[in-house]
């Protein structure tokens, strides 16, 4: 026999890690909501039984405003799992349990998830779960999901719920004024032939118009639910949806007084609390965040990112192409043989992957800030901010996942609640500089700002958030005006990473960007390789500037000569080579880097044994170097993130409008960058 446990929660409440820990699932556990906008799957692992875990988005109600919640319901009401696992935060129970009421009334078998019990215990607080138990009528398993704590009894229980079961789960709105009309309702639709009567009339109570439209309900039905609401209205004297949002608060009230007792430092200040003072201030949380950032990336990028990467890029850019260069002289392999593998596939994949250091680094440093609570606190301090440009602070989840891969942080805009913000946060989405990026700006500062790589990729990343800002101040005042959606965010407790949680959330990424590059990467480069080794008529060249790529190539240079790049340093010769890797940049930001090192170091002359930051420097000026990754910086993202904009904006339309300016506005940017620069005096040698 096979079981459906669907796992239903607050945001921040250990949902995923509970989904990891019985499944052994590597899904990323973040400590801000949002995380999870799919509901996702995964065979337990934790018995001998086939169990099947269904993780649903992290959601507050069953009152959906927000896609995530529209997921989350549409399971439970349509799909109906065999158990819902209800993850409750032990440490804020009042608010968890407003979920847990709703959930009690679909008629699915629930049980409760106490989790974060040793937070409760450090705190001084305790719960009375026997008690509790029998006031809610479900059961209830203390747990610690990231500790492994309580798994056992969890599952156990909810194996045995159907076969075993003396509680009889209650209802938070029985015996309260409005439970006549409940059971009125209740019985209309009974006999109208509909089932889950008890559900459906607290829905129908709220005025939840998606319910309505999903029960088809007759006209002559329709009248008289509609005649018993009102009467419940008129006689209570309030709006129907406050008056059961009181009514259940009130009873979760009574059940948290009788079984939840506080500890001694209740009322105090907590740690947490001490740390917000300082962190969120008005005036010091937006410096301390910029501080932050630019520490991460100097330990990226400037210091630690440097040493480790030297020795680990010599290897995959010197020793290894000499060594497997040997070794087809001796194997006897042809001129166009050696030239494929040694100047296509391992130039091109090892100028990327010598990156990797830096990459890696980067998303251990932020997925510990994530795990340790501070970026839901930088949403709640940009907030303030973003709302003046036309988003709200929530925006700034999605708007981060951005700097690791910019499509699941596109299909992240679900959780904004309106179509204007999400339509906003897409277009300036890559503005928001992706781990693919980081390639292209680290060859360019070892080149030319050696001494100043961690200063140049902050400078970026800031300039990226800039000009996000104002784009959406531009189009907020023209195409998409409208007001910031209103602004809810928990704010949860400061939590120390857990080892595992943070090696598997890195590990994750490197390993994307590993296989990104061994698949995608390693296929473009042998492309590459061929435009730039035939022409047209398909045949070998010895010069790459008369290929198909050197003609593309030719193309396309020339819109960037007020950019600095158009032409190669002091010439009026077309650079065709950055307008051919701006091209396959388009395929993957990485490609910008592979198809320079493919182009230039097989370029023929001196340029054989050329490393290719030497190669760079021969064609760019410094400023011409700033003003091209400005321009990779903000131009159109990968034709991943392209299609996965399509399909979450649902408009050819506005697709073509985001590339659009994208394109427009990174040209545009490094222009200004550029000519400014070269009116000052600046960087011309």
């Amino acid at each position: 026999m096979s079981y459906r446990f669907a796992l239903a929660g607050n945001p921040n409440s250990g949902k995923t890690t509970l989904f990891n820990n019985l499944t052994g699932n590597n899904a990323h556990v973040g400590n801000w909501p949002g995380v999870t906008v799919e509901r996702r799957e995964g065979k337990c692992k934790k018995s001998t039984e086939n169990i099947v875990i269904i993780d649903l988005p992290g959601i507050y109600s069953l009152s959906p405003y927000t896609p995530e919640e529209i997921v989350a319901r549409d399971f439970l009401t349509n799909d109906k799992p065999d158990v819902i696992i209800n993850i409750v935060d032990a440490t804020n129970i009042e608010r968890n349990l407003y979920l847990t009421t709703q959930l009690l009334e679909l008629g699915i078998p629930t049980i409760i998830a106490l989790n974060m019990m040793d937070e409760v215990e450090l705190r001084g607080d305790r719960i009375d779960v026997v008690n509790l138990e029998k006031q809610l009528g479900v059961p209830v398993v203390p747990i610690t999901a990231s500790k492994n704590q309580g798994i056992e009894e969890l599952l156990n229980r909810a194996l045995s719920f159907d076969k075993d079961h003396p509680l009889t789960t209650k209802n938070a709105l029985e015996n309260t004024k409005i439970c006549d009309t409940i059971q009125e309702i209740s019985e209309l639709l009974a006999a109208g032939g509909y089932t889950n009567t008890l559900y459906y009339a607290i829905k129908l109570i709220e005025r939840d118009e998606q319910i309505k439209d999903t029960l088809k309900l007759n006209p002559s039905l329709n009248l008289s639910i509609d005649k018993a609401i009102a009467r419940a209205e008129h006689q209570s004297g309030e709006e129907i949806e406050m008056l059961i949002a009181d009514l259940r608060y009130q009873y979760i009230t009574e059940a948290i007084s009788e079984h939840v007792q506080k500890g001694k430092t209740a009322g105090e200040l907590t740690f947490s609390d001490k740390v917000d003072k300082i962190v969120t201030h008005r005036i010091l949380g937006l410096p301390i965040f910029f501080l932050i950032m630019y520490l991460v990336f100097e330990i990226a990028v400037g210091t630690i990112g440097a040493w480790i990467v030297d020795p680990f890029g010599a290897f995959l850019t010197e020793t290894l192409p000499e060594v497997v260069t040997n070794f087809l002289i001796w194997a006897g392999a042809s001129d166009a043989i050696q030239s494929l593998v040694v100047g296509g596939v391992l130039t091109g994949v090892g100028n990327v992957l010598s990156f990797l250091p830096q990459i890696v680094l980067l998303f251990l440093c932020l997925s510990i800030l994530e795990d340790v609570g501070y970026m839901a606190r930088v949403a709640f301090v940009m907030d303030r901010i973003f709302r003046y440009f036309g988003l709200s602070g929530k925006a700034f989840v999605p708007l981060l996942m951005g700097y690791g891969c910019s499509v699941p942080a596109i299909m992240a805009t679900r959780t904004l609640e309106d179509v204007k913000s999400r339509r906003l946060a897409i277009t300036v989405m890559p503005f928001m500089s992706c781990s693919a990026k980081l390639p292209v700006y680290a060859v360019f500062a070892g080149a030319f700002f050696t001494a100043h790589q961690g200063l140049v990729m902050f400078t970026l990343y800031s300039l990226g958030i800039l000009i996000a800002m104002l784009s959406c101040l531009l189009l907020n005042k023209t195409v998409l005006r409208g007001d910031a959606a209103p602004f809810v965010m928990e704010l949860p407790p400061y939590r120390i990473p857990t080892l595992k949680a943070t090696t598997t959330h890195t590990w994750e990424k490197a390993k994307g960007y590993v296989v990104k590059v061994g698949t995608i990467l390693l296929s473009m480069t042998v492309v590459i390789w061929f435009l730039q080794s035939f022409n047209f008529s398909l045949q070998l060249v010895d010069n790459s500037s008369e290929s198909i790529f050197g003609s593309i190539g030719s193309a396309i240079a020339p819109i960037f000569a007020w950019n600095g790049f158009g032409f190669i340093k002091g010439t009026t010769i077309a650079h065709w080579q950055i307008g051919a890797a701006l091209l396959t940049g388009l395929i993957a930001k990485e490609a910008v880097v592979s198809t320079l090192g493919i182009l230039y170091i097989n370029d023929g002359g001196e340029q054989l044994t050329s490393a290719l930051s030497t190669a760079l420097q021969a064609h760019f000026t410094p400023l011409a170097a700033f003003s091209a990754i400005v321009f990779v910086l903000l131009y159109a993202p990968c034709v991943a993130a392209i299609a996965t904009a399509k399909k979450e904006l649902n408009s050819w339309k506005w697709t073509l409008f985001t590339v659009a300016y994208q394109c427009g506005a990174a040209w545009l940017i490094s222009m200004i960058i550029y000519q400014v620069g070269y009116w000052l005096g600046i960087g011309l040698v």
